[in-house]
């Protein structure tokens, strides 16, 4: 007979682990979200940052927008909308030839994606939301160390990074595929807080989730770039940037600025981890980068300027490189009550981690007979 589960541990609230326990406590479930960084959102983050006059600077520097495809996802994104967290952005798009130094396929309103969705006021507003849900108590800046099977209790016993006991739980959701992988330890020094040896078959699929870096460059301009007529476009023939996008354009931002996002290419980020590690990047190398980022822009002819402000953020692991539960949507072991979520599940997308944050919270209610 299953175990009826009452009490669940989610561990991070990137956009699959939010909805995961949001979805969880809506259905009568005592949800505790555990979270290393200051606040929600993983890649939906919002960064603040202070010019040196003072100024407050707000960017979206990870998922610039999101769309949606799916029915219950959609459903979803209509709820968020009339809560007033999501709206629409209707800009043009399009992309820059670096070689010919031309804008080309320009689309107006979204034509081909269909609707392109950010978060009000930013995009992190999503997972704040969520974790804010009833049932759900959200513990910001604690990381796990350590998740610990209790045969004797059938339970999960949860460690922070320095020791102290989080309580125990019938449920655990892991929404970051570090937690269970030698990257953990590449970038702490210390051992995944999962060991997958306590569930063998979710073991074999999360042995080699590849993951693809990214750069993301932060911009501030006291004037438009009047030369780009489009607020979000990819690059043609760059080594060095694969997008752009004017943050400050989107709906319910602040205009006292014009502020632009660039990530860079994979290969860029490849490049630059093979020399220094995935230790985190000092701030010579951020300088660096921000330096030949920022070149790369400005050969394109695009700016003619220099920005008030910039600043480079490192995301060691933006991408997956593969989906491994593309069917399932989430990795599960109903024995000990374990899921495994996020877009690495599905796609490399919002989308895909809403999807697969949705499969787990519905594989934990089974086994809470709530179903």
């Amino acid at each position: 007979m299953t175990s009826v589960v009452s009490k669940v541990a989610v561990i991070g609230s990137g956009i699959s682990g939010a909805v995961c326990a949001s979805t969880l406590a809506k259905n009568g479930l005592s949800v505790t979200l555990f979270e290393s960084a200051r606040g929600p959102g993983g890649r939906m983050s919002r960064r603040r940052e202070i010019t040196e006059d003072g100024k407050e600077l707000l960017f979206d520097h990870g998922a610039p927008f999101f769309t949606v495809n799916n029915g219950d996802v959609s459903r979803l994104v209509d709820e968020w909308e009339s809560k007033g967290v999501v709206a629409e952005w209707k800009d043009s798009f399009g992309s820059f030839d670096c070689l010919s130094k031309q804008f080309i396929d320009i689309e107006q309103d979204g034509q081909r994606l269909g609707k392109r969705y950010v978060g009000l006021p930013g995009m992190n507003a999503i997972c704040k939301a969520l974790s804010n849900e009833n049932g759900v108590e959200s513990k910001f800046g604690i990381g796990v160390g350590k998740l610990e099977w209790l045969d004797d209790e059938n339970s999960w016993l949860v460690m922070g990074m320095d020791g102290q006991n989080h309580g125990s739980f019938g449920g655990v959701v892991a929404s970051d595929k570090n937690i269970a992988s030698s990257r953990f330890k590449d970038v702490t020094g210390r051992p995944p807080p999962l060991d997958l040896s306590l569930a063998p078959e979710l073991a074999m699929k999360m042995q080699d989730v590849p993951a693809i870096s990214c750069f993301a460059l932060m911009l501030a301009f006291s004037e438009p770039l009047s030369s780009i007529p489009v607020k979000g476009f990819t690059f043609k023939n760059s080594e060095v940037l694969s997008w752009c996008h004017c943050d400050s354009s989107k709906p319910g931002r602040s205009k006292a600025s014009e502020l632009w996002v660039l990530h860079s290419t994979a290969k860029y980020a490849r490049d630059v981890i093979a020399q220094t590690g995935l230790t985190k990047p000092s701030s010579a190398i951020l300088t660096k980068v921000t330096e030949e980022l920022f070149q790369e822009f400005k050969s394109s002819e695009l700016v003619g300027s220099q920005p008030v402000f910039s600043k480079a953020h490192r995301w060691g692991s933006a991408f997956p490189a593969t989906s491994i539960a593309v069917e399932e949507k989430c990795l599960w072991d109903s024995k000990k009550r374990l899921a495994i979520c996020g877009d690495f599940c599905v796609s490399p997308d919002v989308e895909g981690a809403i999807l697969s944050g949705l499969a787990a919270a519905a594989k934990l209610l089974e086994a809470s007979s709530c179903l």
